[in-house]
């Protein structure tokens, strides 16, 4: 179905599920922070994943007080409003190495740093602020349970997930079952990475062993029918993220990408921008992305909005003001 003229998609309500705390940075505070600190702000990468991880790593190396973390927060949280963005999840990977750099004691700091900034920057800009907190498995498991523990005393301060990030094709989801059981039982999202540098293998694994509710990026989920209707039977939601994918050639270009066979496989999926920082593209512009390269039209986006908002873990309250506001859109 074609609409005769498109909405604005600013004014699209839409929930941002899959965007990393550093990795949101902008450009200017990253050389700004880097210059006060006397430290590097290359930007360049050659698309490598290794690139990747080794750019992501100096966003966070900028990063030297509490208030430098308050302001990226806040920072976040305001181009997310920008963007049309009425429920945001911010993932975090806190350690004892973050703790050290922002001259706080521990990791537990660095997390209710981050709460409280989240919960400012919610007030201020009047929209809803979660924290997915991130296990990384190129880590032992061991970190990884102790981090699903000390998310799931803080879900009453905003933390509402536990995901797992880095390089699938080092650390396998069979790994970390241990800390999305805990995860599991204290009522968090669980939303691993997979699907994205490893292949169904590795989606299977998120599900099986995990029990992933969604799937960050699983756009390699396509190359298994059987797993796709799995995926729609279930209602696991993917959190794509097209220009990530591209520009770290998990796809060779757009129109190869499998997001419109994933909507015509019926999986429920929402669009994201991962990393702005480095990909240079907001969530707003992947819905644009949507409409422009995949060739959506109006009902399919809202649609997409719909997912990202049930799939979400903001209030209830929250949840049905912007699914009346997405029908009020689509109207």
């Amino acid at each position: 179905m074609t609409d005769s003229q498109p909405r604005n998609l600013q004014a699209l309500p839409k929930a941002h599920l899959h965007v990393h705390l550093e990795g949101a940075m902008r450009a200017t505070t990253l050389t700004e922070l880097a210059d006060r600190h006397g430290l590097p702000a290359n930007l360049e990468g050659d698309g490598s994943f290794a690139s990747f991880i080794a750019l992501y790593r100096a966003a966070c190396e900028a990063l030297r007080s509490p208030d430098d973390l308050s302001r990226l927060v806040h920072e976040i949280v305001e181009d997310a409003t920008a963007d049309g963005v009425v429920w945001i999840e911010i993932s975090a990977w806190v350690s004892s190495a973050h703790a050290e750099r922002l001259g706080l004691a521990n990791q537990v700091e660095v997390l209710e740093a981050l709460l409280d900034a989240g919960q400012r920057a919610q007030r201020k800009a009047g929209i809803g602020v979660g924290f997915i907190v991130s296990a990384n498995r190129t880590r032992p498991p061991t970190e990884a349970v102790e981090l699903a523990r000390l998310a799931a005393k803080h879900t009453a301060d905003g933390v509402v997930g536990l995901g797992l990030a880095d390089d699938e094709t080092r650390g396998a989801a069979e790994l970390f079952g241990e800390a999305f059981a805990v995860a599991r039982d204290a009522g968090l999202i669980r939303a691993p990475h997979a699907g994205e540098h490893g292949g169904p293998d590795s989606v299977r694994g998120a599900l099986d062993v995990l029990g992933a509710q969604r799937i960050e990026h699983g756009v390699r989920s396509v190359e298994d029918p059987e797993l796709l209707r799995r995926l729609a039977a279930e209602g696991v939601t993917l959190d794509v993220c097209p220009t990530s994918n591209v520009v770290l050639s998990v796809v060779p270009s757009l129109d190869a990408h499998p997001l419109p066979r994933l909507l015509e496989a019926g999986v429920p999926l929402s669009l994201n921008a991962d990393d702005p920082l480095f990909f240079g593209s907001g969530i707003l512009a992947e819905y644009e992305l949507g409409r422009h390269s995949f060739g959506l039209d109006d009902l399919t986006l809202a649609h997409i909005a719909r997912c990202s908002i049930r799939a979400s873990g903001a209030p209830d309250k929250l949840k049905t003001a912007a699914l009346a506001a997405i029908d009020r859109w689509s109207a």
